[in-house]
C-alpha cells in the first residue's frame, strides 16, 4: 500500500514489553533522554518533513515504549504516528516487523500496516516505511478505530480465535532472521539478571528473589520440555485484547512492534480467563475455531503458565529499566516501593504452585 497523502483511520498502539536487543547498562543509563528531543512542535516537523500538511492537530496515544501520536492532517483522514524508542531495535528488526505486517495485509489479514510513504525527502526512489528525522526513527500508520473484544463472548473469541488461526498460516511460512525469540532466555534469564544487578530491588529481598526466580526457571525449562520444546513461529507477541480491536468490519489486529519467534500458544493464553469452571470450555471455544486455520498440538498447553510466569518477571524488569523515563513515574506511581517488590515475590510464589498444576484441558 502506498500513502500518497490521504490516509484512512486510530489504532491504539500500545507496548508492554521490555526491550529486546540494548544492553542493561545502556537501557539503564540514558532512557531518561530517549525522548528529551521529541515534543510537539518536533513531532509536526518531522510529518512535514516528508509532505504532509498537518492541521495542528495532536493527540499522544497510550504508548510507554514508543511515541505515539495521532495527527490531524489538511484535507485528510489523521494518520497514527510511532516513534520508536531509540536504540531498542535496529533498523532490520523494524523492517522485519514492517514486511510481516505487509505480508499478513497482502493475504487480506486485517492488521494495521504501516504506509509505504513516498516523498521528496526521501533519499531512494522506493516508498519507504521506515522514516527518519532528525535523531528520532518513525512509521505512520492509517487510523483505524475500534473497541476492545468481549472475552467472555463466545461469537467474539471464535471470531479472534480464526483471525490468530490465519495470522499464524501466515507467521509459519518462514521465520524471523533478525527479531529475536520469545523464550526462557530474552523473557526469563535476562530481565531476572537486570534486576538483580540495577540496584533497584531492596537489598533484604535479593536472596528470596533471587532463589524463587531460579527455582521458577528451573521449572519452566520442565513446562517446556513436557511441552515437546515446540517449533517457533513468527507470532504477535503482545496478544492482549488492547491489541486486538473490534470494528465495523469485524476484529483487526494492531501493534505488530513486539512481534517475535514464539510458541503459538504465545498468541492464545492471553484470550483465556485465569481461572474458574468455564477455563476447559473457553479454551476449547478457542482452539476449535483457531486449528480450522492452523494445527496446534495440545502439549503446548504446559506452556501457558510458563509464558504467564515469564511475562510476569519481564514486566518488572521493564518497569525497573525504564524507570529513569520521566513518563514512567507518572504513569506506574506505585512502583519500585518496598511494597511493590514484596508483592511481585508473592505472584511469582503463586506462579510456582501454578507451574505444577495439569493445564486446562482441550475438550475435542
Amino acid at each position: 500500500m502506498t500513502f500518497s497523502y490521504d490516509t484512512r483511520s486510530p489504532a491504539s498502539i500500545r507496548s508492554h514489553e521490555m526491550p529486546a536487543d540494548r544492553t542493561t547498562e545502556q537501557s539503564a543509563r540514558d532512557s531518561s533522554l530517549d525522548y528529551a528531543e521529541l515534543g510537539p512542535e518536533q513531532v509536526l516537523q518531522a510529518i512535514e518533513h516528508f509532505g504532509f500538511s498537518v492541521d495542528g492537530h495532536l493527540l499522544a496515544l497510550n504508548s510507554f515504549e514508543n511515541r505515539v501520536y495521532k495527527v490531524g492532517l489538511v484535507d485528510a483522514d489523521s494518520v497514527v504516528v510511532k516513534f520508536y524508542r531509540p536504540n531498542r531495535w535496529s533498523d532490520a528488526q523494524i523492517l522485519e516487523e514492517h514486511q510481516y505486517s505487509t505480508a499478513l495485509v497482502e493475504a487480506e489479514i486485517p492488521v494495521i500496516a504501516p504506509l509505504e510513504i513516498e516523498s521528496r525527502a526521501i533519499e531512494t526512489s522506493q516508498p519507504q516505511t521506515l522514516l527518519r528525522h532528525k535523531d528520532y526513527r518513525f512509521a505512520i500508520f492509517p487510523c483505524i478505530g475500534g473497541r476492545a473484544p468481549d472475552l467472555e463472548n463466545h461469537d467474539q473469541l471464535k471470531q479472534l480465535a480464526r483471525l490468530l488461526g490465519r495470522l499464524h498460516m501466515v507467521g509459519a511460512e518462514h521465520p524471523f532472521t533478525d527479531r529475536p525469540a520469545l523464550d526462557i532466555d530474552t523473557f526469563g534469564r535476562q530481565p531476572r539478571q537486570f534486576v538483580l544487578h540495577s540496584g533497584v530491588l531492596p537489598h533484604e529481598l535479593i536472596p528470596v528473589y533471587e532463589a524463587l526466580t531460579q527455582d521458577l526457571l528451573d521449572n519452566i525449562a520442565s513446562n517446556y520440555e513436557r511441552a515437546g520444546n515446540p517449533d517457533l513461529i513468527r507470532c504477535h507477541g503482545d496478544c492482549h485484547a488492547g491489541n486486538l480491536l473490534i470494528g465495523s468490519s469485524g476484529p483487526h489486529i494492531v501493534d505488530l512492534d513486539d512481534a517475535r519467534m514464539a510458541p503459538r500458544i504465545q498468541d492464545l493464553w492471553m484470550l483465556l480467563p485465569g481461572e474458574g469452571d468455564d477455563l476447559d470450555a473457553t479454551l476449547t471455544v478457542i482452539l476449535d475455531a483457531y486449528t480450522e486455520f492452523s494445527p496446534f498440538d495440545a502439549r503446548e498447553l504446559h506452556l501457558i503458565e510458563a509464558l504467564r510466569t515469564l511475562r510476569i518477571i519481564h514486566y518488572y524488569a521493564w518497569l525497573a529499566k525504564r524507570w529513569n523515563d520521566p513518563a514512567f513515574p507518572i504513569a506506574f506511581p506505585w512502583f519500585n516501593s518496598q511494597r511493590c517488590w514484596e508483592e511481585h515475590i508473592l505472584a511469582l510464589r503463586e506462579q510456582a504452585a501454578k507451574l505444577y498444576e495439569p493445564p486446562p484441558r482441550w475438550m475435542r
